[in-house]
């Protein structure tokens, strides 16, 4: 399932929970609205990986902490560990590759 990060402190505290995948997104951005389902159908397929959507001008510092300068911009982690990016709109096999799916 997809958790909608609300602050800077939830953003920290959720992603050092394992296997996470980061949404990087903003409310106006066209291809974020393309990746959401995408992004959605990851979570639901894969219960064993945190999904966070952070709306990058709802909690700016958590984007400024990995140097997101555009979006959409999806980083996996494991550990709180940067491990995977993608830059722009993917398509589901190119965001599972992120995964190691």
């Amino acid at each position: 399932m997809k958790k909608v990060i609300q602050s800077y402190a939830e953003f920290k505290e959720e992603l050092v929970k394992g296997k996470v995948l980061v949404d990087f997104f903003a409310t106006w951005c066209g291809p974020c609205k393309m990746v959401a389902p995408i992004v959605d159908q990851i979570a639901e397929e894969n219960p064993d990986i945190t999904v966070l959507s952070v709306d990058v001008d709802l909690v700016g510092e958590a984007a400024a902490d990995f140097n997101v300068a555009s979006i959409p911009t999806i980083i996996y982690f494991e550990n709180g560990k940067p491990m995977r990016t993608q830059i722009g709109y993917a398509p589901k096999q190119r965001l599972l590759a992120l995964i190691g799916k």
